[in-house]
C-alpha cells in the first residue's frame, strides 16, 4: 500500500470545500425550509385577526415587482422620453429606472414586521407616551370592500408618527409609508423596507424618478395594500387611481 503526503494548506482546503459544499447542500436549504415553514405559519396566524389582510403583491420577490415596474407601459414612456431629452442609449435610461425601483421598492417580511417591528415600535411609544385609543369603528372597517386599498391621513408632528401610527394598527393592519433620506442609513434602511416603507426623494425634480415613484404608489395602491400619508397641512384629499 502506497502512502500519500499531503501539504497543510491542501488538506485545509479540501476539508473547507468539503464543509462549505455540506453547508450548501444540506444545511442551509434545510435551514431555508425551517424557516420559510416558521414565516409562513407565523402569516397565516396573523392573517385570521387582521381586520385587513396581508396583500398578495407583499409577499411577492422584489426581483419581480421591479421588473413589472421597469416595464410598466407608462414607465417605458418616460425612459423613452428621458432617453430622447438627455441624448442618452434608451439602455442607460432604463438601468437608471431600475436603480430608482430598487431603490423606492420595500423587501416587506411579516416575520420582522409583527415579530420585531412590532415590538420595538410598543416599547418605543409606550416608554414616550402615555397611548389611549378613544374610538375604533371596527364595523366600518369590515364593511370596506375586500379590493380596496384603505388609505389612512394623519397629521405630522416628528418621525415618532411612523413608530406611534405602526403600533396603534399593527392589531388591525399593515402600512405602507413614504420615508425620506433621513432613513437611508444602514442598518435602519434594511429594517425600514422589510417594515414596508419605501424611501422617497422629497424634492427630486427628475422626472423620470418621479414617474417611477409614481407608478410603484399605484401599482401598490391598486393591489390593496393600505398606505399612511403624513401631512404638516390640512387638506382634504381626493383619489383616482389610473
Amino acid at each position: 500500500m502506497e502512502t500519500i503526503s499531503l501539504p497543510y494548506w491542501v488538506f485545509i482546503l479540501m476539508v473547507a470545500f468539503s464543509a462549505i459544499m455540506v453547508l450548501d447542500r444540506i444545511l442551509l436549504p434545510s435551514m431555508r425550509w425551517y424557516l420559510k415553514r416558521r414565516v409562513n405559519r407565523v402569516i397565516n396566524e396573523i392573517n385570521t385577526r387582521l381586520d385587513i389582510a396581508i396583500r398578495p403583491i407583499q409577499f411577492t420577490r422584489r426581483e419581480v415587482l421591479i421588473d413589472q415596474l421597469v416595464f410598466d407601459e407608462k414607465v417605458i414612456d418616460a425612459i423613452k422620453l428621458y432617453a430622447d431629452e438627455h441624448k442618452m442609449p434608451h439602455a442607460i435610461a432604463q438601468g437608471k429606472a431600475r436603480k430608482y425601483a430598487s431603490e423606492i421598492i420595500p423587501a416587506f417580511n411579516a416575520y420582522i414586521y409583527f415579530r420585531i417591528g412590532y415590538w420595538l415600535a410598543k416599547k418605543l411609544a409606550r416608554l414616550v407616551y402615555r397611548v389611549r385609543v378613544g374610538f375604533y369603528d371596527k364595523g366600518k372597517i369590515k364593511e370596506i370592500d375586500s379590493n380596496s386599498s384603505v388609505v389612512f391621513v394623519m397629521n405630522h408632528r416628528s418621525n415618532m408618527d411612523y413608530i406611534l401610527v405602526s403600533f396603534l394598527v399593527a392589531e388591525k393592519t399593515t402600512l405602507s409609508y413614504a420615508v425620506g433620506e433621513w432613513a437611508r442609513i444602514w442598518p435602519l434602511q434594511t429594517l425600514i423596507k422589510s417594515m414596508g416603507a419605501f424611501f422617497v426623494r422629497r424634492n427630486s425634480g427628475n422626472a423620470l424618478y418621479r414617474k417611477v415613484l409614481e407608478r410603484y404608489v399605484n401599482m401598490s395602491t391598486r393591489a390593496g395594500v393600505c398606505q399612511a400619508i403624513f401631512s404638516r397641512r390640512r387638506f382634504n384629499p381626493r383619489w383616482r387611481i389610473t
